[in-house]
């Protein structure tokens, strides 16, 4: 008797504990999709803090933009969900589409890619139980070429949803092209979802990591990017750009995801024949078919 009531009990538990999984799991996923859309973004970035011990120091100057983009869902599975961000710059009347960032959210993923500083990253596989409930969030560049990833939990408290999480990335676009005293930026990184839109919020150290030396703080930034919903027709450009483009840079996508599945390190040059990948990839006559995007990338993947 005993022994049935003790299975009816631990039964009941593990039905119990699967109904809040899969509850916080849809709780994950509706906050996912809600950064997409059409939203008006204000970009701020401050140099709070540095650490360097000489008078001739100069730090960045502080960064104040704002810009119209359209977060476009291009993948939504059970376990994956991607978000591509198109930045709208220009005259408003002839606007120009500006492939930008993109992040793939991935259910309790173990395998991430870690930036190790001068455009390499190393490869870790997580153990299962460490990313239980989690999702790991993957950042790519405009060529889709790898950014920064890290894995954590989405919070659902007091009405708010956040990820919060801590990874090395590389430098920047407003400072790789100025700073060459620092080649990691540790960010520290928040993205709420609020009533209006959504909040990315940041906290980064830069960083000097050196073979065989303890990394050096150079300084400390403050980055805190508002993105505020607007109706869908503000963005009816970069909507209709995706429709023309999408096929190609699926095919991008797919190679690079199979460079990923190599599963090691990986090490990328900065130009082949001194242009830089996104210069390739954003031509509108060249690199249009599998086998010649395939080729492209492999010739900035060191072996």
């Amino acid at each position: 008797m005993k022994k049935t009531i003790l299975l009816t009990l631990c039964v009941t538990i593990s039905i119990m504990n699967t109904v809040v999984a899969q509850k916080q799991k849809k709780e994950d996923q509706k906050a996912i999709k809600d950064m997409c859309g059409c939203y008006e973004v204000n970009f701020n970035f401050t140099e709070t803090f540095n650490y360097v011990d000489d008078s001739t120091y100069v730090p960045s100057e502080v960064k104040h933009d704002k810009g119209l983009e359209w977060v476009e869902l291009v993948e939504d599975s059970k376990d994956k969900i991607a978000l591509q961000h198109l930045l709208i710059v220009g005259d408003p009347a002839h606007p120009h589409i500006v492939k930008h960032w993109r992040q793939d959210w991935e259910f309790e993923n173990t395998d991430l890619y870690m930036y190790n500083g001068d455009n390499e990253w190393t490869y870790v596989s997580l153990p299962k139980n460490e990313v239980k409930g989690q999702w790991s969030q993957k950042v790519f560049q405009v060529d889709d070429s790898p950014r920064y990833e890290g894995s954590s939990s989405w919070v659902h408290v007091d009405g708010k949803s956040y990820w919060e999480n801590t990874t090395t990335a590389p430098l920047p676009r407003r400072e790789y092209t100025k700073r060459s005293d620092y080649n990691i930026t540790l960010r520290r990184n928040r993205q709420e979802i609020t009533e209006t839109g959504w909040i990315h919020d940041q906290d980064n150290d830069k960083v000097l990591r050196e073979a065989g030396k303890e990394d050096v703080v150079i300084a400390q930034e403050k980055g805190y990017n508002t993105y505020t919903k607007v109706d869908d027709s503000k963005c009816v450009s970069a909507q209709d750009y995706w429709k023309k483009t999408s096929a190609k840079w699926t095919l991008v996508r797919s190679k690079w995801d199979a460079v990923f599945a190599r599963d090691k390190n990986l090490s990328l040059e900065d130009k082949v024949d001194n242009k830089q990948l996104y210069k390739y990839l954003f031509s509108e006559e060249e690199y249009q078919n599998e086998a010649d995007i395939s080729t492209v990338i492999e010739s900035f993947v060191k072996k």
